[in-house]
């Protein structure tokens, strides 16, 4: 098994002060040769916008968009005709293939904190497509749920990508077992709240840990806890 440890005191930070970004990864002004990317997740940024603030109008191809909401109210709305409000959460995907223009608000009265998370699509320039799906806290209680995978599927978001994400909130003490095809296979678990131990490795909130060269990651939960496991390839084929 092979392990690569991301700390959140490591992070690259950007304070535009409507716009906190926290990036795991090379992004904006940011740049870290041995943190460029992981596999083919090449952005994790932890966002954090602030009320009546927001991204305008602006354009992506060929990439695979992911958001994640943890807090807050935030509305999507772009070229494909799209228009939709979300709140903690809420997961949208954007496959921009081909090209899109979106924009996205922060609507509340609080910080919104998001995880914006970029990834490679398997193929190039296909049709533009957007979906959104929620998955309330309660829902996901001492179980990781799919909440956006490569494969189709009606309970899900799915992607342009070999890849699958899943999202659990757990009590302490409480251990899961993910098992992944090691063949060119990658995890990336980040700790949303909490404390988690990874095949024998403490990883706190908000830290990282990228593992490969194995078929399993035994996640256990030191407290109360919110994960995100990302599973994706090593190198596109």
């Amino acid at each position: 098994m092979q392990v690569q440890h991301f700390k959140a005191s490591e992070r690259g930070v950007k304070d535009a002060g409507w716009l906190k970004s926290n990036f795991v990864f090379s992004f904006s002004n940011y740049y870290n040769p041995v943190k460029s990317a992981f596999g083919t997740l090449m952005a994790f940024n932890d966002d954090y916008l602030a009320p009546g603030k927001g991204f305008g109008i602006h354009p992506h191809v060929n990439m695979e968009i992911i958001s994640i909401l943890l807090k807050g109210r935030m509305n999507h709305k772009d070229t494909l005709g799209y228009n939709t409000e979300f709140e903690e959460g809420g997961v949208q995907i954007m496959s921009a293939g081909s090209g899109l223009r979106h924009e996205e608000y922060n609507i509340g009265e609080e910080e919104v904190n998001f995880l914006q998370i970029w990834i490679y699509p398997k193929q190039q320039n296909i049709t533009p497509r957007y979906q959104y799906r929620s998955f309330p806290k309660e829902t996901r209680k001492n179980r990781l749920v799919t909440i956006v995978s490569g494969e189709e599927g009606q309970a899900h978001c799915w992607i342009n990508q070999n890849a699958k994400l899943s999202l659990g909130y757990f009590e302490a003490d409480n251990s899961t077992t993910y098992s992944f095809n090691p063949e060119n296979k990658c995890l990336f678990v980040f700790v949303i709240s909490g404390s988690v131990t990874v095949n024998g490795v403490d990883v706190p909130e908000r830290d990282a840990l990228g593992v490969w060269d194995t078929d399993t990651a035994t996640i256990r939960c030191n407290t109360e806890s919110e994960y995100l496991v990302i599973e994706t390839v090593v190198n596109q084929k």
